[in-house]
């Protein structure tokens, strides 16, 4: 064999072994990020719960005491079940009349402290928003023209404009509000108001646009049939 030969096969030897790292790549790093999110996500929630739990009745260490040994047993996600358990507890109290009363009670109180009366009252204000409202939000994704004319960004149409933004805002269209995310990290971002001939919908999933965010514009939906993985740009 020449050498010239020798090192075509060699390099067609990397060259394989390139490829076969890379699809591993690619199957892997998926797995491993979310299976740290979970596991990253649930050590937070598990630490900021466990604290209020007398230790004599965590979990972790009634299994300790029933199984022995030297310490308290590391049983990840019990915060979280723990967390869960008491919301719907709280919930479910606070649709009946003992329930209601008691949250009108603790709030009258909230009400007379300054700070805490502000910070409660905002915070509720968004978690009803959020969570409780019958309007849809975040259910459809746009391009607007941020942060200048002819550049264009995906944002999500959160709600209709409404009170005194509503009012103020100069011209006779409907205004929208508008969030524009950061890439990669989705999760900030600005908030605009547009009218709603300056925002053009877009015919993708939320889903669809915020992959196209996270990836900084390499997967995008696929065209032919949107129930298959999206494809990357060539």
């Amino acid at each position: 064999m020449s050498e010239t030969e020798d090192h075509s096969k060699r390099r067609g030897l990397l060259a394989s072994l390139r490829a076969s790292f890379l699809t591993g790549l690619v199957v892997i790093l998926p797995i491993g990020l979310t299976l740290y999110l979970i596991w990253t996500v649930t050590g937070w929630i598990d630490s900021w719960v466990l604290p209020f739990v007398p230790n004599s009745w965590r979990p972790d260490t009634l299994l300790h005491g029933y199984l022995g040994g030297n310490g308290p047993v590391n049983i990840r996600g019990i915060g979280v079940l723990i967390f869960l358990i008491f919301t719907v507890v709280i919930g479910w109290l606070a649709k009946g009349l003992i329930g209601r009363s008691l949250l009108l009670w603790a709030e009258h109180l909230v009400d007379r402290m300054p700070v805490v009366r502000s910070i409660y009252n905002g915070l509720k204000q968004i978690a009803e928003t959020v969570f409780a409202q019958s309007d849809t939000s975040f259910d459809k994704a746009c391009i607007v023209e941020y942060p200048r004319e002819g550049l264009w960004a995906i944002g999500f149409i959160s709600t209709a404009a409404k009170g005194e933004i509503a009012q103020k805002v100069p011209g006779e269209e409907q205004i929208l509000s508008v969030f524009v995310p950061t890439t990669p990290n989705p999760t900030s971002g600005f908030l605009l108001y547009a009218a709603v001939s300056r925002v053009v919908m877009l015919d993708m999933t939320v889903e669809d646009a915020a992959k196209l965010i996270i990836s900084a514009g390499l997967v995008y939906p696929n065209p032919k049939d949107p129930s298959q993985p999206p494809g990357k740009v060539n």
